[in-house]
């Protein structure tokens, strides 16, 4: 049985592989008409995770592109994305500490529409119009070096050791950064536990079945990001599952 045509993006992801995988001396940068097609979306969604706001996202990728179009010449192959991650977050470092403080204000309703012609995926698109309201305003409150680790790590899906060469810092402290950030936003979801025991009570001691689970609340296919995240507070869990994605995307 034939397949269908490939849509530009995957054609686009075949291509970068095939860069990155060739030998050095064959290899050659992208030009900036393909990292652009290739990357933009990835590039402005973490943008605005770590924002959390249109303008500064759209600023904070600007930025990237620019020190990305000065700096391909000279790109040692490699992971092209992990690069990437690197420049975008030590990007929004920098511009939270000239501001001491940027404002979350999480994906609003018309996130589809300012991301339209990103060609986000169904798994992303899904987690843009469910992200908590709880969790964005708990996000918020993070100190900018600690929310930049828990967005690589419980966002982005980055390893510990991806998010110590990203933020060039040692692997005790993004376990740190991520420890501490999980348990300020445990804090702040607080005022949500009653309503999560009252569910547990009410769907006959599901609490009981997620004992002994230590490092995150398993659950159901299909819940969104905030309220995956937000469940693993309530039940004291680090908060893991952020990126759990609806059945079927």
């Amino acid at each position: 049985m034939g397949r269908g045509p490939r849509s530009a993006a995957a054609r686009g992801r075949d291509a970068a592989s095939a860069r990155e995988n060739a030998p050095e001396a064959e290899w050659a940068p992208p030009s900036w008409d393909e990292v652009v097609r290739e990357h933009s979306a990835r590039v402005y969604r973490l943008a605005y995770r770590l924002t959390g706001n249109q303008h500064d996202a759209e600023d904070l990728t600007q930025e990237v592109f620019v020190r990305v179009f000065r700096s391909l010449s000279n790109y040692t192959p490699g992971t092209f994305e992990g690069w990437l991650h690197r420049i975008t977050t030590n990007l929004f470092l920098d511009m939270a500490r000239r501001r001491q403080r940027i404002r979350f204000e999480g994906l609003a309703d018309d996130a589809a529409e300012r991301l339209q012609g990103r060609e986000p995926t169904p798994a992303q698109a899904f987690d843009d119009r469910n992200f908590d309201a709880d969790v964005q305003a708990a996000l918020d409150a993070l100190a900018p070096e600690y929310r930049a680790a828990v967005v690589l790590c419980d966002i982005e899906g980055l390893s510990y050791e991806e998010i110590s060469a990203t933020l060039g810092v040692k692997l005790g402290t993004v376990r740190s950064r991520i420890h501490r950030g999980r348990a300020q936003l445990r804090g702040a979801l607080e005022h949500r536990a009653p309503r999560r025991r009252a569910a547990v009570d009410a769907a006959g001691g599901a609490e009981a079945a997620l004992a002994g689970v230590p490092e995150a609340v398993q659950e159901p296919a299909g819940v969104h990001a905030g309220s995956a995240m937000a469940a693993s507070a309530d039940a004291g869990a680090p908060v893991t599952g952020y990126g759990a994605r609806p059945e079927g995307a």
